[in-house]
């Protein structure tokens, strides 16, 4: 199985935003090893500032099973995003080097108020336009922001822009314009939470053709692990809240979701992808 969406970096880390140490590797590397043992075999690591891609790039170097995704988080943007924007542009030209196989994640946030949605919006179209010149799919984060992510998406999607809403968090309706357009639902730990019945009847409602697998760790575990920190090991645990809702056999979900993460992020194009 494949965990597309998860931070090894913030998992083991007490500082952000900081260079991880060789003993930070090392612990990851325990952390990925246990993930193997329940047939997670391929992780996204998945980078929210310019210094957290970084460490992305160094977790996906030195583990075969690790592939990295870089960008700006929206609540991370600030007036220097031009600048950041080349840095990841620079990466992104070596993306294969990296082991780079998306963009974000990046997208809009309506919930926290530390940043200007006209801020968000100008890093999100530049992240878009990056995605696109690099022919990677693009890891959406859109919190209270349904609309507003769509007004942006909507005059890309002739490019041929893909991409996945990671934790997905609106109702049916969205998620069928999001998978007409050519997007895939991230689903995690939240699927579980007994309150969650839009995501839960989005899942049971849209094709598995359209669903990946993501744990968001160290965030957003599984409701009988709520308040403690989430780890890529539990995504079988999704994989079987997903079955249980469409009422399919979980070999079922987690044989077309490893698909479906190996078919948008190109794992076929890596002779070491699991």
């Amino acid at each position: 199985m494949v965990d597309t969406h998860c931070h090894l970096n913030i998992i083991i880390k007490k500082e952000p935003e900081v260079t991880l140490s060789v003993d930070c590797l090392a612990i990851i590397k325990n952390i990925i090893a246990e993930a193997t043992q329940h047939a997670v075999t391929t992780i996204i690591n998945v980078g929210t500032s310019i210094p957290e891609s970084n460490n992305c790039l160094l977790i996906a170097k030195a583990n075969k099973e690790v592939f990295a995704s870089v960008g700006v988080h929206p609540t991370d943007v600030d007036n220097n995003y031009k600048k950041n924007m080349q840095i990841l542009k620079e990466w992104t030209q070596k993306k294969h080097e990296h082991k780079i196989v998306a963009i974000g994640e990046c997208g809009l946030d309506l919930f926290h108020k530390t940043t200007s949605i006209s801020l968000q919006e100008n890093a999100f179209k530049a992240q878009i336009e990056l995605a696109l010149m690099y022919a990677l799919p693009l890891i959406i984060h859109s919190r209270n922001a349904a609309d507003e992510t769509l007004r942006v998406l909507e005059p890309y999607i002739k490019d041929g822009l893909k991409g996945v809403f990671h934790c997905f968090s609106y109702d049916t309706n969205f998620a069928k314009q999001a998978i007409e357009w050519g997007f895939m639902l991230g689903i995690g730990g939240t699927i579980t939470y007994p309150k969650n019945t839009g995501v839960q009847n989005a899942v049971r409602d849209c094709s598995l053709d359209h669903i990946l697998l993501e744990t968001d760790s160290p965030f957003l575990p599984i409701q009988s692990m709520r308040g403690k920190p989430n780890h890529p090991m539990y995504i079988p645990k999704i994989a079987q809240a997903i079955a249980d809702i469409k009422l399919l056999h979980v070999e079922t979900v987690s044989k077309q979701t490893t698909q479906n993460a190996f078919n948008l992020f190109n794992l076929h194009t890596y002779n070491n992808a699991l």
